[in-house]
């Protein structure tokens, strides 16, 4: 996709907990990262999602009636519809076919994502795996689609129609995937042996974790500007949801000092991040497992979300079994709050006996006094 599409974003409250303006909110910035422009939003509270089209039928006429209104008032066509919940196929198919144009959910949004932000070899192979899991069970509404006048077209299309080309298609796609799943452990046992090499060194491992874009790859450069590396040992910087999706290692060693560690940056999470990614993604977030000390990293001046933010991070913690390691909670973006550096900050997943600090990660001296607080911990 370019920055030339336009789309519109719906959503449903599926219960009472579902606080659906913030995730939505969420899902429009991924939009954005993903160069859909989204011309307005549109949500329901659903008692019963509908087996067919989640939303129910007034609710579909609506949606399809406002496409058609941006249409005629601009003259340009609406490229894209985003739904914010997860869509089985039939609803997906359903959907298409309703407003006639391409429908991705939240889930195909975020491998839209992470297929263009993909930049080594393993982070291409891990996306294109969660890819094809995810395009496998939808191939017959794609064919359906391109059957039709005008159907769906987009990066989750393929290619013939019929059952005998769904089958091939089918068989292709499975064949791949088993392909993809052996290259992929060919990597991880490199990466088992790599990690068995820093086990051996007995060199104290750190590993960065945290929401997407709450400054884990600056708190990185920042710690490796404090030992003076060379600008190729710097991580990519931008602002922007999954800028990286690779694991880093760097040695923190400033000065040619003894004492030091290995610090790791994994890739960021996001809230109901897709099992799929997660999935592709285990052998990379399990650098987290064999760390000494996590430095969960929050943005703390996201008032309204900083809080789920922790909750997510934590909970994909404990599905890669990484729950029981120490942590030190890093408090970010400290230069856009007024909050006081020695009060603590008490928010659902934070217990009081974890340690904490709150930094501006682009202020040198604030990443000085981050690096003397892992050594006091790790020591």
């Amino acid at each position: 996709m370019t920055n030339e599409n336009r789309g519109i974003l719906i959503g449903a409250a599926l219960d009472r907990t579902d606080d659906l303006e913030r995730s939505m909110r969420e899902t429009w910035d991924l939009a954005a990262a993903a160069g859909i422009f989204i011309l307005t939003s549109i949500s329901q509270t659903l008692v019963h999602p509908n087996a067919a089209t989640l939303f129910g039928s007034g609710k579909v006429d609506e949606i399809r009636s406002e496409k058609n209104r941006l249409e005629e008032a601009s003259g340009k066509p609406i490229d894209v519809v985003i739904c914010h919940n997860a869509l089985s196929p039939k609803q997906h198919r359903n959907l298409t076919e309703a407003f006639d144009c391409e429908v991705i959910d939240r889930t195909g949004l975020i491998l839209m994502i992470f297929a263009e932000r993909a930049r080594t070899r393993e982070a291409r192979l891990q996306v294109e795996s969660a890819q094809l899991a995810y395009l496998l069970p939808r191939l017959a509404g794609l064919h359906d689609g391109l059957s039709r006048q005008g159907g769906a077209s987009g990066p989750l299309s393929g290619k013939g129609s019929g059952e005998k080309q769904i089958e091939l298609d089918r068989r292709h796609i499975e064949h791949r995937i088993n392909e993809l799943k052996r290259e992929l452990d060919k990597i991880e046992k490199e990466r088992a042996t790599q990690r068995r090499q820093r086990l051996r060194g007995g060199i104290p491992r750190v590993s960065l974790v945290g929401y997407t874009n709450v400054g884990k790859s600056t708190i990185m450069n920042g710690m490796l500007k404090l030992c003076k590396a060379i600008p190729e040992k710097q991580t990519y910087v931008e602002d922007m949801l999954f800028a990286t999706l690779d694991t880093t290692v760097r040695r923190i060693q400033p000065n040619g000092k003894q004492s030091g560690f290995l610090l790791s940056d994994t890739v960021g999470l996001v809230e109901h991040l897709p099992h799929a990614l997660v999935k592709a993604f285990r052998s990379t977030l399990e650098e987290a497992c064999y760390a000494d000390l996590l430095l969960i990293v929050v943005d703390i001046s996201d008032e309204e979300s900083y809080d789920w933010h922790i909750r997510t991070t934590i909970e994909t913690l404990k599905e890669i079994g990484a729950a029981d390691i120490p942590r030190l909670f890093v408090f970010n973006k400290a230069d856009m709050t007024d909050r006081n550096p020695d009060q603590k900050i008490a928010c659902e997943g934070v217990l009081p006996d974890d340690m904490q600090i709150l930094i501006s990660a682009k202020n040198d001296d604030d990443i000085r006094r981050l690096y003397e607080m892992i050594l006091i911990t790790i020591r």
